[in-house]
């Protein structure tokens, strides 16, 4: 199917008499509803947001009252009221804006850190195998990190004692196997901590 000049008529003729994408793509044949809408935007034609509800609501009517193609095809098409006649709809009002939880504030550089997990919300076991991993720690920067390195941050990052963990990740996770024992613990866990 190409757009001709004369199917380009009909389709600007319909579009501005308040007619469907799906009314204008059956009657021009051979082009699909979704074809309509690209050629209407690309012409850059209204988007008519105040005659789509009448345009709806007259079509309708003629699909309870029906005929057989035969019949349609012989009886003249009755031709639609214009667009302008249409009463124009008052814009609905804006809808709330959804409960976003707060934005942490940015920290700037130099300034101590945010409180950070206390001892009761991770187990004792894990703690003291962090500190002790932490000793053994390769000490490595950003630029040394791969993905079979531990990636787990140590130290306030403004200042020169910042460092990444270093040892072997476990496969899978971005953090050797004593900092997964912090970072990833089972729900039912945190759940009993928070009781």
């Amino acid at each position: 199917m190409s757009w001709t000049d004369d199917r380009v008529e009909i389709l600007k003729k319909m579009w501005g008499e308040g007619q469907s994408a799906s009314q204008i793509a059956k009657e021009l044949g051979g082009v699909t509803r979704n074809a309509v809408i690209g050629k209407v935007h690309r012409l850059g034609l209204s988007n008519r947001a105040g005659s789509t509800s009448t345009a709806k609501t007259a079509a309708k009517p003629k699909a309870a009252a029906a005929k057989p193609k035969v019949e349609a095809a012989a009886a003249p098409k009755p031709k639609a009221k214009p667009a302008a006649a249409a009463k124009p709809v008052e814009p609905a009002a804006p809808a709330p804006k959804p409960n976003l939880p707060a934005r942490r504030a940015i920290i700037p550089a130099g300034q101590p850190l945010p409180p950070q997990p206390s001892a009761n919300e991770i187990p004792a076991e894990a703690l003291a195998k962090v500190s002790e991993v932490e000793k053994k720690a390769k000490r490595i920067s950003v630029m040394e990190l791969t993905e079979r390195t531990c990636k787990w941050p140590i130290g306030d990052p403004a200042t020169d004692e910042f460092w990444f963990c270093g040892l072997p990740s476990q496969t899978g996770k971005p953090y050797c196997e004593a900092h997964v024992g912090v970072a990833f613990q089972p729900m039912s866990a945190r759940r009993d901590r928070r009781r």
